[in-house]
């Protein structure tokens, strides 16, 4: 099997060049300029690398001539001062950034933070969540819940999804294609959104105390 070869890191690059220009050249001024010429140009396509990906996912919380000359300031230390340009939009809503290089000029826009920070949603984890009914306590549904959902809780948000999907368009028209009535169906063709709505899951792999299924009576689903 033949393995694939991997590109050099910056690092390996600069090393190897440095290796190679007194092989190449008996000038070791004229290698050490080489090198310092490519060592530069290296950083600055990293550095304009690093500006670009700020530009598409960073943000500045504001158009203040603070927060202005901040960014300016670590702008001008890469690229040097007389090469940056920053200018609020007329909205306020982003600032165009241009920076003059010697081969090109960069022009791109950073967004300006109009609320706060979105915070990630804690997902609560899953546990096992096995039921049986009261007429076939032997045989299991290896369900899920959610962890933060105690067992007798979920268990009258199943009886209450059951009830619900079997009075759904979904449920009507099995019922109307002469599908029985059973636990087993509403489990096979409930969606699984329905159940994960009330913190619910099809299936799950390891086992826990079984579950015994209480059957609502008439009414009661509307109370859940």
């Amino acid at each position: 099997m033949k393995s694939k070869s991997k590109s050099l890191s910056e690092p390996q690059f600069l090393e190897l060049l440095q290796k190679v220009l007194p092989q190449a050249t008996p000038d070791a001024r004229l290698a050490s300029a080489i090198y310092n010429q490519v060592a530069q140009e290296i950083r600055r396509i990293n550095q304009v690398k690093s500006l670009e990906k700020f530009c598409a996912e960073g943000s500045l919380p504001d158009t203040k001539p603070a927060t202005i000359a901040e960014f300016q300031g670590s702008l001008a230390a890469n690229f040097g001062p007389e090469n940056v340009s920053l200018t609020p939009t007329e909205a306020g809503d982003a600032v165009t950034v241009e920076v003059t290089l010697p081969d090109r000029q960069i022009k791109d826009r950073i967004r300006i933070k109009t609320g706060p920070e979105e915070v990630e949603e804690v997902k609560v984890p899953h546990v096992p969540f096995p039921v049986a009914l009261p007429e076939d306590p032997e045989l299991l549904w290896v369900l899920a819940r959610r962890e933060d959902f105690g067992p007798d809780e979920a268990a009258r948000a199943l009886a209450v999804i059951e009830e619900e999907f079997w009075e759904s368009k979904a449920g009507q028209k099995l019922l109307r294609d002469r599908v029985e009535k059973t636990f087993a169906e509403f489990i096979a063709n409930v969606p699984a959104a329905a159940l994960a709505e009330r913190g619910l899951k099809r299936h799950y792999k390891a086992p826990e105390p079984r579950q015994t299924l209480r059957r609502l009576v008439p009414g009661e689903a509307a109370k859940g």
